[in-house]
């Protein structure tokens, strides 16, 4: 395949992502969160019984169609392959730690971009802190960080999460036993076939062409490749238009939904996660599709969000949505608490920490 017709097909990919994320909305999701794997683990880990808080409670069917999608793809291109073995911990913590800077912010890198498709200006200074924390973790990668190489393992291990994922699937559609919200953004969602037919098909598109917010910003630094950028301008274009043609559109800082303007620790919320997922290997979306096709540090970076987002939910770290004066109650200025503020600026003094200490001295040639 040449080189113009590979980079078509990746503008292709992201243009249908971008079509499903508008479907996702359009048959339920809540406005500018066609498609968050921050938001929907949030709403798995509460679905799970993880965390309390009731508005964010549902097993999110894009979350195992995603992997799901990615392991079927790879199973079918002969991709599969289990590996593992690369600091596990310490990519359970970079998990962690990107799961807290999300729910700073409320919203992963794929929402920053449906957010800003919307007209969302506070995604504009979330975008700027995530490019800030790749720049730093691309600082470290020059110097020789690294977390060391995976190593081949058993199969079996590398299919463990998808097969957990059809089990919980099945139990939720089946058994009814995990929490549901009755109100709020885990109320709002898309019936569940559809929900797990378009993540299906949008975790074999990430995986065949290899979809990363992070690695795309990585990539310009490093080697001035702007290939990965490409389906993330196709999935921003078919948002804007989407959005422009529904009236979803709202250019302001204000009255965007599930957000607030904290300005700062909507920067600081998307450095960490932009920090963080460069020094982990990917974004969340690469992490899943990594977990896919059978990587096991991506699954244990996986397990490291969902329970980045309980702990978030269970001690009032995560940011609360902003929202105007009604007649039954006054204006929400939205933002984080205190608690979560001092948690997300430790969060980000410990990956300066992990880089730290995981630059490997070059050898000198002889």
């Amino acid at each position: 395949m040449n080189i113009k017709r590979e980079r078509l097909h990746i503008v292709i990919a992201g243009l249908i992502i971008g079509v499903i994320a508008s479907l996702l909305v359009f048959f339920g999701n809540p406005a500018n969160m066609g498609f968050c794997i921050a938001c929907f683990l949030r709403d798995t880990a509460g679905g799970l019984g993880l965390h309390r808080a009731a508005a964010v409670q549902y097993i999110r069917p894009e979350i195992i169609g995603l992997v799901l999608g990615s392991f079927g793809i790879a199973l079918f291109k002969g991709e599969f392959s289990a590996k593992g073995g690369s600091a596990p911990l310490t990519r359970f913590v970079l998990g962690f730690f990107v799961m807290i800077g999300c729910l700073m912010f409320l919203g992963c890198p794929f929402r920053m971009i449906l957010r800003l498709a919307g007209g969302d200006l506070n995604a504009l200074l979330g975008g700027l802190g995530f490019v800030l924390g790749i720049l730093a973790g691309v600082f470290f990668l020059k110097k020789g960080y690294s977390l060391g190489r995976e190593h081949d393992t058993n199969k079996t291990a590398g299919a463990v999460l998808p097969a957990l994922l059809i089990i919980g699937l099945c139990i939720s559609v089946f058994a009814g036993v995990f929490a549901v919200s009755q109100a709020g953004p885990g109320s709002k969602h898309a019936p569940v076939l559809i929900a797990l037919v378009t993540a299906l098909v949008i975790g074999a598109l990430a995986q065949k062409v290899r979809i990363c917010f992070a690695g795309s910003v990585r990539n310009i630094f490093l080697m001035r490749d702007f290939d990965l950028m490409l389906p993330i301008a196709g999935l921003f274009v078919v948002m804007v238009v989407f959005n422009l043609a529904t009236g979803g559109f709202k250019l302001s800082f204000d009255g965007q939904p599930i957000a607030h303007s904290q300005h700062l620790w909507n920067i600081l919320g998307l450095y960490a996660v932009g920090f963080g997922a460069t020094l982990a290997g990917g974004c969340p979306l690469r992490q899943m599709t990594l977990a896919g096709q059978g990587s096991c540090d991506a699954a244990v970076t996986f397990v490291g969000m969902l329970i980045g987002a309980a702990f978030a939910h269970n001690f009032g770290l995560a940011g609360a949505a902003a929202s105007a004066a009604t007649a039954e109650k006054a204006a929400v200025l939205g933002g984080p608490s205190v608690a979560g503020q001092i948690v997300l600026a430790c969060c980000i003094v410990v990956l300066f920490v992990i880089a730290i200490v995981n630059v490997r001295k070059q050898k000198n040639a002889a």
